[in-house]
């Protein structure tokens, strides 16, 4: 198994294993790609130019404002009238799965990676999934951590660190992200 492949499975890697070259080179690619997506000049452009990124097809629905940020790409999943703002980057070797109908602010960094606490360790990369479920509203500079799932209809306000799962129909805020209320 490519190490793509186990990094999106969950297991935990060392950065210094040889099989991680593979993703120094798909680094050096994908930030190639991004060049080309920031420099477009309109949606359709950016939606082509996207799915070449992500190696998939992204909806004609969804809409991205440049610039846009990953590491890898390939472990990025859009749904369908998705809305992403400028400035964000995501890190998505754990994988990164949006569904349908999110607005994501400007400045927002998702990340599914992380390393262990313990230095002699710190150079294993840890990967865990993020999940956005349907109709999620993410403020402007909001960091989700990895692991996280953010239920359906929530929204997290801007400038929240959200390190632990949202239940749906919940508005957070916060450094940690705090329930405030539930939200119909």
């Amino acid at each position: 198994m490519d190490v793509f492949k186990r990094l999106l499975a969950g297991e935990a890697i060392p950065t210094t294993n040889p099989i991680f070259k593979a993703v120094g080179k798909r680094v050096d690619q994908a930030n190639e790609i991004s060049n080309r997506l920031n420099a477009a000049k309109n949606q359709n452009e950016i939606r082509t130019i996207l799915s070449e990124l992500l190696q998939q097809n992204v909806d004609y629905t969804t809409r991205v404002f440049t610039p846009f940020y990953t590491n890898i790409g390939l472990n990025i999943s859009l749904g369908k009238n998705v809305f992403i703002n400028h400035g964000c980057s995501m890190l998505d070797l754990g994988g990164i799965e949006i569904k349908d109908d999110v607005m994501i602010g400007p400045m927002v960094s998702i990340s599914s990676e992380t390393h262990p606490i313990a230095p002699d360790n710190r150079k294993v990369l840890v990967p865990k999934k993020v999940i956005i479920e349907k109709n999620v509203w993410i403020g402007a500079s909001a960091t989700i951590l990895p692991g996280v799932t953010i239920g359906e209809n929530s929204i997290v306000a801007a400038g929240a660190v959200v390190h632990k799962d949202i239940p749906p129909n919940t508005l957070v805020a916060g450094v940690p992200a705090k329930i405030i209320k539930s939200i119909a």
